[in-house]
């Protein structure tokens, strides 16, 4: 038994687990990690993790999180920026889950309702015959993520709560991105209707990083922040009848299966039909 399933599977572990999910825990080991100590685990995380360090801009490292929140190379992650096509705003693992009467219905996992993960009834309506892309980040991911598409953003809304991990026992165990701090903004965007982006903290995530938190306009590929330690998530909403999302991904996702995909990446089109 891992340490993550003796967490979340056992009486014991259970009560010990929930101290560790506390806010002040995750800022404490936050400020850690920015401390110039922290220098020191740097080379032993990157080789253990498989994270090929001369893909990344490092001129400017002076802790642990700037390390984990570092730069790639640009031309490691070209952006496809072809209007009709709906792109990956992050790297991570991703799974489509079709959106019906408020219900989202993961394979292996908790159900969820839109309405609970975005707190507001009215919007989540928007989202019924939709999809929730869910794009899952591990450590070994790059932490910096875009804007899908261009529009106009509203203010951010931010939603206090818990920091599970978001690693798959976790997910079994209970409906992890309804109780974990996190954060979204709305967009109104020209191709794909009113769209909801939103970023979701875990276990030893100090901090999500926005860069424009208010409402204005935005750009497809702009960056809109970054994570600090710790695996976390990105959720995008779509509407229903406005995207096409690539076939393989929706029969791995209906199967339980994530898939690997980069910032930048095609995952689906415009519905033309709409």
């Amino acid at each position: 038994m891992s340490g993550l399933q003796f967490l979340y599977n056992t009486k014991l572990g259970r009560i010990i687990l929930r101290p560790l999910l506390l806010k002040p825990v995750s800022d404490f080991s936050g400020w850690l990690l920015d401390s110039k100590a922290s220098k020191c685990i740097i080379s032993g995380f990157a080789k253990s993790n498989g994270i090929k360090m001369e893909d990344y801009i490092l001129d400017d490292i002076n802790c642990f999180n700037d390390f984990f929140c570092r730069r790639i190379k640009p031309e490691l992650r070209p952006l496809d920026m072809e209007e009709a096509h709906l792109m990956s705003p992050c790297d991570g693992l991703l799974k489509v889950y079709p959106i019906s009467d408020d219900l989202v219905l993961p394979v292996k996992q908790s159900k969820f309702t839109i309405s609970d993960l975005l707190k507001d009834k009215e919007l989540a309506k928007e989202f019924d015959g939709g999809y929730c892309l869910v794009y899952r980040l591990c450590v070994n991911h790059y932490h910096r993520y875009a804007y899908f598409e261009s529009g106009e953003k509203s203010q951010d809304v931010v939603i206090p709560g818990l920091y599970h991990t978001v690693q798959p026992v976790a997910l079994e165990a209970g409906p992890v991105f309804v109780e974990n701090s996190r954060q979204y903004t709305v967009l109104s965007t020209k191709n794909f209707g009113k769209c909801v982006q939103m970023e979701v903290g875990a276990m030893l995530v100090g901090r999500i990083v926005n860069n424009q938190p208010k409402a204005g306009p935005v750009t497809r590929g702009q960056e809109k922040g970054h994570f600090e330690y710790g695996g976390s998530t990105i959720i995008v909403l779509v509407p229903k009848g406005v995207a096409n999302i690539d076939k393989k991904l929706l029969e791995a996702s209906a199967v339980g299966e994530e898939t690997p995909v980069v910032m930048g990446q095609t995952i689906g089109n415009i519905e033309f039909n709409q």
